[in-house]
């Protein structure tokens, strides 16, 4: 690179505010000047050579800034997160200035080359690495300690003074997003592309994916519904359905890894370059040195963290698993006082009092699960994992378990000890319907009616104040710090890899669970659309390849489903009627049929590439490149010397 740090200029006379950073109320002078100071100053002095401005509240109060950046500032923090971008002959490659003119679109005057979202992701990353140098405390707070090489943001966080950052929404962009995402009503694709330039890749993915999920729920909903018009009683005839759901539960997961790697090929995260990962900012322990880095940062015994998750997190999952049994236990009592009142009355009231013992355990359900979710990220925190990494999957892993069993124990006990293919049909419907009304109202409506509230005071109170040039960013900034935060994609994740054991494990027995699934997804789309864009705060921009971890549960979620879909067809009186006088016979026959259906599940993984064969001719070609570029600099290396 021709061009160094050292020339950027941190004053720009056209600002455009893209972060708000939001300090405790009180924070003392020494402390912001310290701060700000240490935003705007040069890269080679350890700042972040960005722009910062105060925003001045009614009040008068200075507590809320405003961070931008200089074009060329954010071009040269584009090649230092290592963003991949279109090239002028059609393929992706990772951004560098030098080589800036040979980008598709890109100008010195377009200012529009990087996405908002990619330039707010940029301003983080710089914000999270400003390191303290020589700095042994944050000034005018010896409490909060601090060493050399550790990041000034994440302590400002854990000590209370930095509120919190956040991205500015673009409103004008956001309308037109609105619009053509939930706008109006159509049949038709999301604007993948559109919600990916906005909120980043892995929002963007995640919508893919319950976009593609939904459509691929469709086959089964279409044959679930004359299933259930003409065969609804003859349980005889649920084996052509169970062995249909073998196949697609298998297919749709090796379909959406090569529908992944063409989206993310065409946003440039397939191509980016994972970085090396940074402690986690709730990680302690006494100051040592990272062998790899070679800088000071706290250092944990794995010891006491193993002994921590063993001797105390797994007994605590432990408990709360027999809890959740004994509380279905609890269930099947209600079901059986039901039954016997049915039994007695034969009345309408009668009737309708079959579904409340399994409306009130999935209300009940729902509530463990996000008592548990408390505990669960409780636990995990205190474990004290140093990286996010590690963190998120101890804390998926806990909560997967508790979920799974808490949402399916009771279906299975119903289907394999008690054998009651009605019971188990009017449970899973319950359970599937309910939890789809309770997540809708308390994930969506709820959220969206408070917010809603809340604008329209304060938008009484900008009203009257007095009118300045600044009103309209003031007005903006208040009304988006005070939105709720929006904590990622899992618990979307999470309800549509419950959605899908439900469909895949029993819905052979009640063929409507795939038409409801539809159903719920279609308003999920629309209801997820409008929190992002009218409930939570803009989230920064995270790049990604893949759904990650997800990817492997519904995965294993479909392993179960081919073993739990062998016993329901073995169950069946059709199958029962071939083996009249062994069962072991019977038994035998289906663990054989299991084990080779499993073995062709592991074969179509194998055979079916993740990635379609012309982005694999894309890559290799990139990777030979790469590599010959390499070898000429080798050469050149070795001609001067």
């Amino acid at each position: 690179m021709v061009e160094s740090w050292s020339f950027l200029d941190t004053v720009e006379s056209n600002f455009r505010p893209l972060v708000v950073i939001e300090l405790a109320k009180g924070t003392k002078e020494e402390t912001i000047e310290w701060f700000t100071k240490r935003i705007v100053d040069k890269k080679a002095n350890g700042g972040a050579q960005l722009l910062i401005k105060p925003l001045v509240m009614e009040n008068g109060v200075e507590n809320i800034y405003l961070v931008g950046a200089s074009h060329l500032r954010l071009l040269l923090g584009a090649e230092t997160v290592g963003l991949v971008k279109e090239c002028s002959d059609n393929s992706m490659r990772t951004f560098t200035y030098s080589s800036r003119k040979t980008f598709k679109d890109f100008a010195d005057d377009n200012h529009n080359f990087l996405t908002m979202a990619e330039c707010q992701y940029i301003i983080k990353h710089e914000l999270e690495n400003l390191r303290a140098k020589n700095e042994k405390m944050i000034p005018g707070y010896p409490q909060a300690k601090l060493y050399p090489g550790k990041s000034i943001v994440r302590r400002l966080l854990t000590s209370g003074i930095l509120v919190q950052i956040f991205p500015l929404h673009d409103r004008e962009e956001l309308k037109k997003l609105r619009h053509n995402w939930y706008g109006r009503v159509k049949v038709g694709y999301q604007p993948l592309d559109d919600i990916r330039c906005y909120f980043g890749e892995t929002i963007a993915l995640y919508f893919g994916f319950l976009e593609y999920f939904t459509f691929a729920l469709i086959p089964m909903a279409v044959i679930g519904i004359p299933y259930y018009v003409f065969a609804w009683e003859d349980y005889d005839k649920y084996v052509m359905f169970a062995t249909f759901n073998l196949l697609w539960s298998t297919v749709i997961l090796e379909v959406w890894k090569r529908i992944c790697a063409i989206l993310t090929y065409r946003w440039g995260t397939l191509l980016m370059k994972r970085q090396f990962e940074e402690p986690r900012p709730g990680f302690h322990g006494v100051l040592g040195v990272n062998p790899v880095t070679g800088r000071e940062e706290p250092v944990y015994s794995s010891l006491k963290r193993q002994l921590r998750i063993y001797l105390v997190s797994l007994p605590f999952v432990c408990l709360c698993l027999y809890f959740s049994l004994y509380v279905m236990m609890i269930y099947f009592d209600l079901e059986q006082w039901a039954l016997d009142y049915h039994k007695d009355n034969e009345s309408n009231f009668s009737s309708l009092m079959l579904y409340v013992p399994s409306i009130i355990y999935a209300v009940v359900i729902e509530v463990m699960n996000r008592i548990y979710r408390y505990a669960a990220e409780f636990l995990t925190s205190w474990e004290n994992h140093r990286l996010e990494s590690s963190y998120q999957n101890h804390l998926i892993l806990k909560v997967l378990v508790f979920n799974f069993l808490n949402c399916f124990a009771s279906l299975f006990y119903i289907a394999f000890v008690l054998f009651d293919m009605k019971l188990l049909r009017q449970s899973l419907a319950t359970l599937l319907i309910t939890s789809q009304i309770l997540n809708q109202f308390a994930e969506s409506l709820l959220p969206y009616w408070l917010q809603k509230r809340y604008n329209r005071r304060m938008k009484k109170r900008m009203c009257s104040q007095k009118t300045d040039r600044d009103l309209s960013i003031a007005e903006q900034v208040n009304m988006e710090k005070e939105m709720g935060t929006y904590l990622g994609t899992f618990d979307d994740y999470l309800e549509l890899f419950l959605q899908f054991g439900y469909v895949s494990l029993f819905s052979c027995v009640y063929p409507l669970a795939a038409v409801f699934a539809v159903l719920n997804n279609i308003t999920e789309i629309y209801s997820d659309a409008l929190k992002m864009c009218r409930v939570y705060k803009r989230p920064f921009a995270e790049p990604t390849a893949n759904i990650g971890v997800w990817q492997l549960a519904f995965e294993t979620m479909s392993v179960i489903s081919v073993v739990t879909n062998c016993i329901l067809i073995g169950m069946s009186p059709q199958v029962d009627a071939l083996f009249p006088d062994s069962k072991m016979d019977l038994v035998l026959t289906v663990a054989l049929v299991e084990h080779l259906l499993l073995a062709i599940k592991f074969i179509m993984a194998f055979v079916i590439p993740d990635k379609p064969r012309d982005i694999q001719m894309k890559l290799a070609k990139l990777e030979f490149e790469s590599l010959e570029a390499l070898k000429q600099q080798v050469r050149a290396f070795q001609m001067q010397l």
